[in-house]
């Protein structure tokens, strides 16, 4: 049995330095406990930026209202996401959207916001979700390191991803550890290799490990557009090598199998077969790789897509039993949303094999709610992983959306879905996250950051919950 809402405030009543946790009521529904953990992510002259996750203590509740105040009157809310954001004087408000709105026992929801000041410290006074004081800690990530511009962090000397996690399997809905336990794997995706293979050179691939600390390297190998169908050992041997420079870094690679064009994988499932059976065989021993067996799947149905994925995946399973496969889905990998559909046509029909995941695509500013709400869905019955996304509009191109892109990313840092960004590379378009020219030389450093390679970077770099 629940305890009383008035007890549950009173065991909740607790003050973290300067900052007490207050969450204020809402009509529709009274939460019963909560906990807010509210920390300041990133912080420079004027500005910071704060993650705030909200925890649900008590029965489920429809509609939610998070209330905080600021010390001071110069703190104000810039921007925010997965919420709508207000505010008055020094209140702040932060009140559900559509896709998040109910909040199961237990469940909870990753709020974050940029914003200006003109003090020193920017934690807020008092928190306040739906009448009940929630438990909770404030405050900068005690391993983070922050300048006058900027904070970053700094894993562990010696414990690289690979190292922490080994051999990776699928559990229930999840990515999981050797030792069982639910990870996120955090990296960037490279370009094609037919175009961009000197960007993926000793300094490029340091710097994404040791500065980036990213945990993967997603190798995309096009089938066509002058790719693997061209010259299938050149490709096929070049996959191998990033395979074994991945593993040198203690990162883990995606094979991706990069197929656009045309959209049924049916198209290639003889060069499929061909290149898995090739690169399982190559690499059985290793822990680092992971197989990605249909980049975009589109204008196909789903009957088509796991078909050929009941094909190629015994090819994998012949040489590589114990690897994880993600299948690509409907509509670009949009679990079939592109296409009018959505994951019910998975769920009711899945891939007949085991320890497998599903792809799913975005970019950040054509791929919104709708699409956010799928995800959300899908991830309770469906182990999901993005193997690319992008934070600018689907075509490679346009402007940044910072807003949809951190309202995706602390979606899947929620529910622990592993990415990769598109791309690692210094190709002429918004998505790429290194300046044109940058891999004509020997710098990889911030300096050479596009405003998406700068934003992708500030997220990957956050330590890794292993």
């Amino acid at each position: 049995m629940k305890r009383s809402i008035a007890a549950l405030a009173a065991a909740c009543a607790t003050v973290l330095g300067s900052a007490a946790l207050l969450v204020m009521p809402q009509a529709s529904a009274a939460a019963q406990g909560c906990r807010v953990d509210y920390t300041v992510t990133n912080q420079w002259q004027g500005g910071f930026q704060a993650g705030v996750k909200v925890t649900n203590l008590g029965d489920a509740i429809t509609g939610w209202s998070l209330r905080f105040t600021f010390p001071d009157a110069g703190q104000k809310v810039a921007q925010g996401w997965n919420a709508t954001w207000s505010q008055s004087g020094t209140t702040a408000t932060a009140t559900n959207v559509d896709w998040n709105r109910s909040l199961g026992s237990g469940a909870a929801v990753d709020l974050g916001f940029t914003g200006t000041t003109t003090g020193a410290n920017p934690v807020p006074a008092s928190f306040a979700l739906n009448g009940v004081t929630c438990t909770g800690t404030t405050g900068p990530s005690p391993t983070t390191t922050t300048s006058t511009s900027t904070t970053t962090t700094t894993p562990p000397a010696g414990r690289t991803p690979l190292a922490a996690n080994g051999q990776l399997h699928v559990c229930g809905v999840h990515l999981c550890s050797e030792a069982n336990r639910v990870i996120q794997l955090r990296g960037m995706s490279t370009h094609g290799l037919q175009w961009f293979d000197g960007c993926y050179n000793t300094a490029s691939l340091d710097a994404l490990a040791n500065d980036w600390h990213a945990d993967l390297l997603r190798i995309a190998m096009y089938v066509q557009e002058q790719g693997y169908e061209t010259n299938p050992p050149w490709f096929t041997n070049r996959v191998n090598s990033l395979v074994d420079e991945a593993e040198k870094r203690g990162m883990y690679a995606v094979i991706d199998f990069h197929a656009l064009t045309p959209g049924d994988p049916n198209y290639n499932l003889d060069r499929a077969k061909t290149f898995f059976a090739a690169v399982a065989a190559r690499n059985a021993a290793k822990k680092n790789v992971i197989y990605e067996i249909a980049n975009e799947p589109n204008g196909v149905s789903w009957a088509a897509i796991k078909s050929y994925a009941e094909q190629v995946i015994p090819v994998i399973r012949a040489a590589d039993p114990d690897a994880v496969v993600i299948v690509g889905t409907r509509g670009w990998s949009s679990l079939g949303v592109s296409d009018g559909s959505n994951e019910t046509e998975i769920v009711n029909n899945p891939v007949n094999a085991t320890n497998i995941m599903y792809t799913f695509h975005f970019y950040a500013a054509s791929h919104k709610d709708t699409y956010r709400a799928t995800v959300s869905r899908a991830a309770t019955k469906l182990p999901l992983f993005v193997t690319e996304f992008g934070t600018v509009s689907a075509t490679g191109g346009g402007a940044l959306d910072q807003s949809s892109s951190t309202a995706w990313l602390d979606l899947l840092d929620q529910l622990k879905i592993s990415y990769a960004n598109w791309t690692y590379s210094d190709a002429n378009e918004s998505s790429a996250a290194l300046r044109p020219g940058t891999c004509a030389g020997t710098d990889y450093g911030t300096g050479t950051l596009t405003e998406s390679g700068a934003l992708v970077r500030s997220r990957i770099s956050t330590p890794d919950d292993f």
